[in-house]
């Protein structure tokens, strides 16, 4: 990272690193803080629920034209940066707020965040969903002791201080070292060599995991080989879980383009919802994608029998979004024109680099399911036609709070097997 003079001034750089890791079978993360949720309002909640569904979906947006599979977390991603923009100041804070659509007043904004926060770290659930925050500075630099409290107090984000000027290799290898051990050593290297220097002053990071097993669960006995059409029109192998019993019901949807099937998580309290195109046109469904779309398809869920084919998936990504946030409408952030002066009171920061990467991994495991047979015809005691949700090409699925509707997780399926 070079070293940018402005105005005959050094400018520094800070880092925003998120990660999360999404597991059907895996851990969480321990010994996460408690918040000051103190004055949250069900309408304040609701504004930060509706300000990362909508981030979610502009990214989405962004993403949506590049090849392959997609998945990121928008909760983990605008958790980072606003942070960031707790210590932004003027255009600089005008830009990042207008692409977070986070409250302005932060009386509202901040015991909001918390207490979205603690609701993820509750204790005593059935799955496990958990986030953590944490700030790595420069030792001796002198940030703000206002700013420094209002993450640790409102975010959980407590600060550690590492030493970017002598031992940014090692400083490096703390931070990595931080998220392989949050993600039981499934992310490594998440700040690869030379995204820090010695001009680095701030890190911030975000992790939130998730283990849960499904209400309806999967017997691998009924797990087979068979075709998906991937978006480039080959089709592939891949191991499809299948559910088909009469008792198995869903909340189920469908439109003259696509089917919606929601597959809860034990405790019902999380859900994940999968969007099937009915004519493997993907790009239509796409271009529909915003929260309002959303909404309007959750009203139209009933309960109902269901005959389900998903396939397994697993796989990796990881996003270099700087790019992206400029693109989006935050340019000023990215540049030595940038004023966190709320971080230090002076406006020697600017953000260097975005970097956010996932894993999930979609299985039957996670509990025994019983041995059953696989039902492949209509039962003759019913007189209705039982839908079957087949997703054997693209699909987009999301993992939200029921409750609330916050989307904590946002992929795009389109090759099982990559």
């Amino acid at each position: 990272m070079k070293q940018e003079i402005s105005s005959n001034r050094v400018v520094y750089t800070l880092l925003m690193t998120t990660v999360f890791f999404v597991m059907i079978v895996s851990g969480c993360i321990d010994n996460t803080p408690t918040t000051d949720d103190d004055g949250a309002t069900p309408e304040g909640v609701s504004s930060v629920v509706d300000a990362n569904n909508q981030f979610a979906f502009d990214i989405y947006s962004e993403f949506k034209e590049k090849k392959g599979n997609i998945f990121f977390s928008p909760y983990s991603i605008s958790t980072a940066l606003a942070m960031t923009y707790e210590g932004a100041k003027g255009t600089t804070a005008e830009e990042m707020q207008t692409v977070l659509h986070i409250p302005l007043t932060p009386e509202i904004r901040r015991p909001a965040f918390a207490s979205v926060y603690n609701e993820i770290n509750k204790k005593d659930k059935v799955y496990q969903l958990s986030t953590a925050n944490a700030l790595w500075g420069q030792k001796d630099y002198p940030f703000l002791e206002e700013y420094t409290n209002t993450v640790e107090r409102y975010y959980g984000g407590k600060i550690t201080n590492l030493d970017f000027v002598t031992e940014t290799e090692e400083s490096r290898q703390t931070i990595n070292k931080w998220v392989e051990d949050k993600t039981n050593n499934k992310i490594k290297d998440l700040i690869p060599s030379g995204v820090l220097s010695e001009m680095t002053r701030l890190v911030l990071t975000n992790a939130i995991y998730f283990k849960g097993t499904w209400v309806k669960q999967f017997d691998k006995k009924n797990t087979r080989e068979e075709d998906f059409k991937t978006t480039s029109g080959n089709t592939i192998k891949v191991p499809m879980m299948s559910l088909t019993e009469k008792d198995t019901k869903f909340n189920y949807a469908q439109t003259d383009n696509l089917q919606v099937l929601e597959m809860p998580y034990d405790g019902e309290e999380l859900s994940m919802l999968v969007l099937l195109p009915k004519e493997n046109n993907l790009s239509t469904l796409e271009e529909s994608l915003n929260p309002g779309k959303i909404s309007e398809l959750k009203s139209m869920l009933k309960e109902q029998q269901v005959k389900v084919y998903i396939p397994k998936f697993k796989f990796e990504t990881k996003y270099f979004m700087a790019d992206t946030l400029k693109q989006m409408g935050m340019p000023l952030a990215f540049s030595s024109n940038a004023d966190f002066s709320g971080m230090d009171n002076t406006k020697n920061l600017f953000i260097a680099a975005v970097i956010h990467q996932a894993f999930v991994d979609v299985n039957e495991e996670g509990t025994e399911a019983a041995a059953t047979a696989v039902i492949d015809h209509l039962e003759s005691e019913s007189p209705q036609i039982i839908p079957i949700f087949r997703a054997d090409h693209p699909f987009v699925f999301l993992i939200q709070e029921r409750k609330t509707g916050n989307i904590l997780f946002l992929g795009r399926v389109s090759d099982p097997t990559k």
